[in-house]
């Protein structure tokens, strides 16, 4: 059930609904292996530790030093012994001299919720965070600096939480490194500005995912493809731009300047791009749009002048939101696994909560190629 604030933030807390009591009666009645006589671990044993040895989730775990009721008494039992075995003690980061109580509360910032794009990385995130048994703190910026950096402030004033996934962020480079050397704990997911080193980031694979788009629509013989582009300067824009020029440079095309128009991610800026890409001389076969918003665009222009798609003019996207599989034809794109990286971003904070050192601090999760109805060879086949 959803708690609701009256500040720019929403606490989200899990309460005992018919779905969490389904959860937490399984939980109940799990017996767990027998616990190794002995500890495991060199190092400093973690809640995941932990967890993998008592046979149980991170949740369970997490219930019991919580000393909350609704766990049965040999499991509880179980998951102590593994803790004095293992000398686990909770809240100890690594290189910290002393260790604040936790809150059970992760921020969460992002630009907008009601959104088809930011929607399945908010149910990724939560749902990871569920799982820990933590809740998760709700904060729309509207895309506005200011009201991003205050909100992120106040996630920190007073050690209201334990750390923040920080969705599409606002922050300059010299900022995050800022916050970074404050020693609040966040991973960036899903940046707009390539993360400076040292900064944990989780995003797609940009470049790979248009490069895909590309040869897709090379394959079928289209050679004169036109793109729309996101906001100039944003690091998917440059990636997808570097693999949508790569597939065409890998044919001995050379993208014509005039067939890349830029956008701001928007429809109605998509329907723009598209009525100027659709308005030259010699229009494009082709359109790959950068998001799904924009690719919708041009199938908005093209019907507008009476194109037929795939027929006409063929139309591909990039994220597979929702929105994809409702329009007419239904959108092909590039699936970015936009719920997987709310997740792992949250799978790398609690990481970093408790101390693990992490490898890899930039992530990139793979794309896929999802085929629909907006494509198909052009009409005429056109010159190798």
């Amino acid at each position: 059930m959803a708690r609701f604030e009256k500040s720019a933030c929403y606490g989200q807390e899990a309460t005992l609904s018919s779905r969490n009591t389904h959860r937490n009666t399984s939980a109940m009645i799990e017996q767990p292996p027998t616990p190794p006589s002995e500890p495991r671990f060199r190092g400093r044993a973690t809640i995941r530790d932990i967890a993998d040895l008592a046979g149980v989730s991170i949740a369970t775990v997490s219930r019991v030093l919580n000393d909350r009721p609704d766990v049965a008494p040999e499991t509880r039992e179980t998951v102590l012994q593994v803790v004095r075995q293992q000398g686990f003690k909770r809240g100890a980061r690594a290189g910290a001299p002393a260790a604040r109580a936790r809150t059970g509360s992760i921020g969460l910032t992002l630009p907008n919720v009601n959104d088809a794009y930011f929607g399945p990385m908010i149910y990724g995130a939560s749902e990871a965070l569920y799982e820990a048994d933590l809740r998760t703190v709700i904060c729309p910026t509207a895309q506005e600096h200011d009201r991003e950096v205050s909100l992120i402030e106040r996630l920190m004033r007073g050690g209201s939480t334990d750390g923040a996934i920080l969705i599409l962020p606002e922050e300059r480079e010299d900022e995050l490194l800022s916050l970074h050397r404050q020693g609040y704990p966040f991973v960036v997911v899903d940046p707009r500005d390539k993360a400076p080193d040292g900064i944990p980031c989780v995003s797609a694979m940009h470049a790979v995912g248009a490069r895909q788009a590309t040869e897709h629509l090379l394959t079928l013989g289209h050679r004169r493809i036109g793109a729309i582009a996101g906001v100039p300067g944003w690091y998917a824009t440059e990636e997808r731009l570097l693999g949508f020029r790569a597939a065409l440079s890998a044919v001995g095309i050379l993208p014509a300047p005039e067939l890349i128009v830029y956008s701001d991610w928007q429809t109605p800026r998509g329907i723009e791009a598209a009525e100027q890409l659709l308005s030259l001389p010699e229009p494009p076969t082709a359109i790959f749009g950068f998001n799904d918003n924009v690719a919708i665009g041009a199938l908005h222009a093209a019907h507008r002048r009476g194109l037929s798609v795939p027929d006409d003019l063929a139309v591909i996207g990039f994220d597979d939101t929702t929105l994809a599989e409702l329009v007419i034809p239904r959108l092909t794109t590039v699936r970015q696994p936009l719920a997987e990286m709310g997740r792992m971003g949250v799978s790398l904070l609690l990481r970093i909560l408790e101390g693990q050192r992490i490898e890899a601090l930039r992530l990139e999760l793979s794309t896929e190629l999802v085929v629909r109805e907006s494509t198909a060879p052009p009409r005429v086949p056109a010159a190798a």
